[in-house]
Formats: C-alpha cells, structure tokens, sequence
C-alpha cells in the first residue's frame, strides 16, 4: 500500500534522478563532449585543439592548393604572401570540429571515387584533401562530394571507412577565395581632384572647389562638348571607395604593353595617392602608392605603402574602367552632322535619273 510517506521518497528520488541527469548533460556540454543523444564528432579530439593548429593545407587533384599559415594574431595565404581573411579561416576551423557523424558509408576502395573521398593523388579525384598541421599531429582528411544541402562524405587519408557528415563543407583550394579582400576605403567626401591619363584621349582633370560642392567638374571639356550629366564625373572621384581585390601578385619587374594607364587622387586634408593601372590579357590590375603632403596624413600614407609596396591587386573589369575612362565616355554624343550641299545634289540627281528610266521603260 502506498502511503503518504513513500511517495514523497519516491518523488523525492525522482527528483533527484532528473538533477543528476541534468548535471551530467551540462558538464558534458562544458566538456565539450557529445551528449548521448548526439551524433558522435568525426575529428573528437580538434575541439580542444583548435588553438594549437598552425597549418591548414588544402589540396585537391588537379594540382590546385592552398597553404594557411598562422602567425602572432592573424593567418596568411603562403602562395600569395598576403593576409588570409582570418575570420573565414576560423570558421572552417570550427565547422571542421564541429562534424558530427550521421552515417557510416563505404569501406571498399572501388566506391570511394561515386563518394568523392578517394586519393587525391589522381588529377580525375573529386575530393579535397585537407590537412591540419599541429605541433605534435597533422590531421588528414579527404572532403568529398555534398549530399543534399546539410551533408558532405569525408574519410579521413588512414581509414578505410568514409562517412556522412554534417555539417556540409566545400572546401576552396584556390589561393584568392581566402584572402583578405579590403584593398582602400577613401570615400569621395574626402577627395579634391583626380588627375586621369587615359590610355587613350587626352589627359583630364575631376575636380571642385570644396568638399561642400555636390558635384566634380571637368575643366578640360572641349568647346562645344558638355558633360553626359552633372555627376557623369562624380564615379571617377569615389573609385577608391570600399575598393576591393580579386587577387593580388608581385609587381613584375617590366610592365606589359601598352604603357600603363594612370590617376593621381588628391585629398583635401593632404594625402595623394598614385593609382597606376595595367593590363595582362584579360586581367586587370592596380597599383598604389601614398604620398602625405600634411602631417595629419602622414601616418596614412606610410601604413598604405607598407601594405601595397611591391604588389599589385587584380580588380574586376568595370571596376578598372572607372579609374581610366576616356574624357569622351563622360560627354554627350556630338549631334550627327547634316549632309553636305554636294552629298544632297547627287541624292537628288540620282533620283531624277532613276524618274526617268522608270519613264522610258513605260
């Protein structure tokens, strides 16, 4: 018979029960161990890792690769010699640590290729091999093919069983999906003149008075001729605004034919700054170097040479137009010219003779 006082035992038992559960679960947690009812991680051991990694390489089969290197605070892209996006680099890091377990795939060698994680030694592998480096470790795991639109396979390089993950990763081996794509922020509040030397037309200066003043001029527009609108100049004064980079490389020793165009932007509070503008096929790119005329400046100047000096940053093909456009792009269609007196008089002649013949024929 249940009396009174046993089921206050066996609510107080209960009780304590779901407490310790509790507790056990959130200690779990702050472990950072899986609970239970989890999916078991694919690389246990990273999450306490993540810090120690030094080295992140990624490969893939057809010889594209990429190499992450650590430094005091930030990463950088070792084939380029530039700065990583850290942030990205960090997020790979923690989804890596993050892969949870849905399903045991594949042990036969013959099928890894229908998964994408076979070796990534052939040109024809579909996977991506991605290598941690650590001190006393590396990690080696090939990331194949997406399943749906949470899941990827993986197998680590020492195993033979390869698995369904989540979450899902696609890897980049390209060197520029990783770098750090900030080149310049000089918005057009702080431009006075822009100094363009096209690589055809002649020379032209965008300028105005004060910072006040809505819209940039153009002294240099030829009698007769006026701007296509009163901002038509304005693009070419904001170009270096939140500009960013496709890819940057080495300035080459010789620069490639045709001379190279160029635009010298000057501030108002005393900065100059020198775009230099080539192309190499259908690529375009830009150089830059700072020069401060005010000690306010100075600062500015030196942290921009120190970053660009050397280098040259590939730009998307509009991009590169606006620094270097004709003065002519910027100006109304000239009206088209009436026919002459001599052109009219062979028109009329032509369609009297033709009057004719249609006369005679009748």
């Amino acid at each position: 018979m249940m009396t009174p006082r046993r089921i206050a035992v066996l609510a107080a038992a209960g009780v304590a029960v779901i407490a310790l559960a509790l507790w056990v679960s959130a200690r779990r947690a702050s472990e950072g161990e899986p609970s239970a009812d989890s999916e078991p991680l694919a690389l246990p051991g990273l999450r306490a890792a993540l810090n120690s990694v030094s080295e992140v390489r990624i490969v893939k089969g057809d010889g594209t690769r990429t190499t992450l290197k650590k430094g005091a605070t930030d990463w950088s892209v070792a084939e380029r010699g530039f700065p990583a996006d850290s942030s990205l680099v960090r997020k790979f890091l923690i989804d890596l640590s993050d892969l949870q377990v849905v399903e045991q795939k594949t042990s036969d060698p013959a099928s890894y290729a229908e998964l994408g994680v076979d070796d990534v030694s052939s040109p024809k592998s579909g996977g991506t091999l991605v290598e941690l480096i650590e001190p006393a470790s590396t990690v080696r795991l090939i990331i194949g093919k997406p399943s749906g639109a949470r899941s990827s396979f993986v197998r680590l390089a020492s195993a033979k069983q390869s698995l369904l993950v989540t979450p899902q990763l696609i890897p980049e081996a390209d060197p520029r999906r990783w770098l750090q794509t900030s080149v310049i922020d000089l918005p057009e509040s702080r431009v006075k003149e822009v100094l363009v030397h096209p690589a055809t037309g002649p020379s032209y200066t965008v300028t105005r008075a004060s910072a006040q003043q809505a819209n940039f001029t153009v002294p240099q527009v030829p009698k007769g001729r006026e701007l296509m609108d009163p901002g038509a100049a304005d693009p070419v004064a904001s170009a270096l605004a939140g500009l960013t980079l496709e890819d940057v490389r080495k300035a080459p020793a010789t620069k490639p034919a045709p001379a190279p165009e160029h635009a010298t932007f000057h501030t108002f509070d005393g900065l100059t700054l020198d775009v230099t503008g080539s192309k190499d096929g259908d690529r375009r790119f830009l150089a830059l170097h700072a020069v401060a005329d005010a000690k306010a400046t100075q600062a500015e100047a030196e942290r921009i040479d120190s970053r660009w000096d050397g280098r040259e940053v590939e730009v998307l093909g509009y991009k590169y137009d606006t620094f270097f456009r004709p003065l002519d792009q910027l100006l109304k269609a000239l009206p088209e010219k009436p026919k002459t007196k001599a052109v009219k008089h062979a028109g009329h002649r032509a369609l009297k003779l033709g009057t004719g013949a249609s006369s005679a024929s009748q």
